[in-house]
């Protein structure tokens, strides 16, 4: 199951887009998002986030 980030708690910091193996993530509309078509749930987003935007879906 991919991950999501919270759009409230996310400070745009980019470092879960730097972290991922997949290029999942990007920015989208202000917000950083993970695409859940590319998501293979590796979880080192989770791990770099530094306010813990980053949750299971």
């Amino acid at each position: 199951m991919p991950h999501i980030i919270n759009p409230d708690e996310c400070i745009l910091c980019g470092a879960c887009e730097a972290e991922c193996p997949y290029e999942a993530i990007s920015e989208k509309d202000g917000s950083m998002w993970i695409d859940p078509e590319i998501c293979q749930d590796a979880g080192d987003c989770v791990e770099v986030c530094p306010v813990d935007a980053i949750s299971p879906a």
